[in-house]
């Protein structure tokens, strides 16, 4: 299935005027087969660990490519690199700032949000940052810290 995607990707490449080299198809196939957000540094070493002449140089251009055509798109997830995704898998990520954990979200989930900013003019991107706060999780260890901390200070 991946190799019938990349193939479709290398097309698009090509159509717009862009080489469809080897070491495009191998970083490709690699981002394809990660099935996850990921780094460019660790796609360049999911790619070198087979393919050691492939520069991270290449990798990097070949993401930016793959931008360019909207194939790809990065989100930053906090501190930390960039982490790329296809865009045919558009979702929000929500980051909690406790645990570090990563929600997955629809987009659908900012739609009054974005309805909002387009009644201002605006028309927002909000996969290219996550939403930091609180998972389930932590938001309930961090409310009863919270409310023993204002105990103790009253």
């Amino acid at each position: 299935m991946n190799e019938g995607r990349a193939d479709v990707i290398l097309a698009s490449i090509r159509e717009h005027g862009g080489r469809a080299s080897t070491a495009r198809r191998l970083i490709i196939e690699a981002l394809l087969a990660s099935g996850r957000h990921i780094t460019v540094e660790d796609l360049a070493g999911a790619v070198q660990a087979e393919h050691p002449d492939i520069h991270l140089t290449t990798v990097y251009r070949t993401v930016e490519a793959l931008q360019a055509l909207g194939v790809v798109y990065h989100v930053h997830m906090g501190h930390g690199p960039a982490q790329w995704h296809l865009a045919d898998q558009s979702h929000l990520h929500l980051v909690c700032q406790a645990c570090g954990s990563v929600v997955e979200a629809p987009p659908t989930v900012l739609t009054g949000m974005a309805t909002g900013l387009a009644e201002l003019g605006f028309v927002p991107d909000p996969r290219h940052f996550a939403l930091v706060g609180w998972c389930a999780t932590c938001r309930d260890r961090t409310a009863s810290g919270m409310a023993a901390q204002d105990a103790r200070s009253s």
